[in-house]
């Protein structure tokens, strides 16, 4: 898959193409069903399968302090847009000069000058350009002119529900994992590389992995029983904690820790997926570090039992 940044870096060679337009945090069952119906139209017309995304997302932008926890890191996107089939990604910067440009000239420097699209999916509530102007009777006005046709994306359900971000997002809020991995078509997990951490948990026997999440605010906070990939050829069982730390230090920066069960080996620098199977707790503040010595030693027996263990002395690197 050929990942394009930028309005600048389109060149001749892209022109052509069908393409959707949009955010597709967490690229769940929703999303997974546009993907198919834009590959199935690209391969009818002979032209690439093109989705336009934004780095960072809109919301971010104009409001950060209010934006929604991401689902998925760009990183995670973008390899889940390709396993989708997805020819080319148009990754879009959004900053002061794209929120600034009016709609009829996104249209035109994207659209027909970029990338000459065949055909065009978007939702009924898309909205595009400087004051959120644009909107789908405008693409379609400006398709018809130009040759290309817009589709209306229609709404993806599961039974009677509709799938959405912000669905999954409350299901995770809520601790409803199964919920959550139902709309996603998967269970949920974050990817991330192991850092160097400050070592508090091996003082008492429980040395965590320590993963920058790379986000603002998490889907997900707590304590969790978890899975992780990416170390051996199956999946590593183990307890988490993701949030601050309120009783080792506090900070406005999340982290993910987790304490791998009978496993001794160095791993920092290792790309990993985390999968989270069970909320156990939510995170909160002890008076002292022994109090969060003895619950972290129950969350861990909570975590073993849920996955059938036996109790064991457990180490990681």
């Amino acid at each position: 898959m050929q990942v394009i940044r930028g309005l600048h870096n389109l060149r001749a060679e892209h022109r052509g193409c069908v393409a959707t337009i949009g955010s597709f945090d967490g690229v769940h069952l929703g999303h997974q069903a546009v993907f198919r119906h834009l590959r199935e139209k690209a391969d009818a017309f002979g032209l690439p399968a093109t989705i336009v995304t934004f780095e960072p997302q809109p919301m971010e932008f104009f409001a950060p302090d209010a934006a929604p926890a991401r689902l998925t890191r760009m990183r995670e996107k973008l390899q889940a847009i390709k396993d989708a089939g997805i020819d080319r990604v148009v990754l879009l910067e959004f900053g002061h000069k794209l929120a600034a440009m009016a709609a009829h000239d996104f249209v035109q420097e994207l659209l027909v000058d970029g990338l000459a699209v065949r055909y065009l999916f978007v939702g009924d509530d898309f909205r595009f350009g400087k004051g959120r102007s644009g909107d789908i009777d405008m693409l379609r006005d400006v398709g018809h002119g130009h040759g290309f046709e817009v589709e209306n994306m229609n709404t993806f359900a599961v039974g009677e529900e509709r799938v959405s971000s912000t669905r999954i997002r409350e299901a995770l809020a809520n601790g409803n994992l199964e919920s959550a991995a139902h709309y996603l078509g998967r269970p949920y997990r974050i990817c991330g590389r192991v850092a160097h951490g400050h070592a508090r948990g091996r003082t008492i026997g429980f040395p965590t992995a320590n993963i920058d999440l790379h986000r603002k605010v998490s889907p997900v906070y707590g304590v969790y029983a978890v899975t992780v990939l990416g170390l051996d050829d199956h999946p590593l069982p183990g307890v988490a904690n993701i949030g601050n730390r309120p009783t080792v230090e506090g900070d406005d920066r999340y982290l993910l820790e987790v304490h791998l069960f009978d496993f001794d080996r160095r791993i920092y620098g290792e790309h990993v997926q985390v999968e989270f199977c069970l909320k156990i707790r939510d995170e909160r503040k002890f008076d002292s570090f022994d109090e969060l010595h003895q619950q972290i030693e129950r969350d861990a027996r909570a975590a073993r039992e849920f996955f059938g263990m036996a109790e064991a002395q457990s180490r990681v690197s």
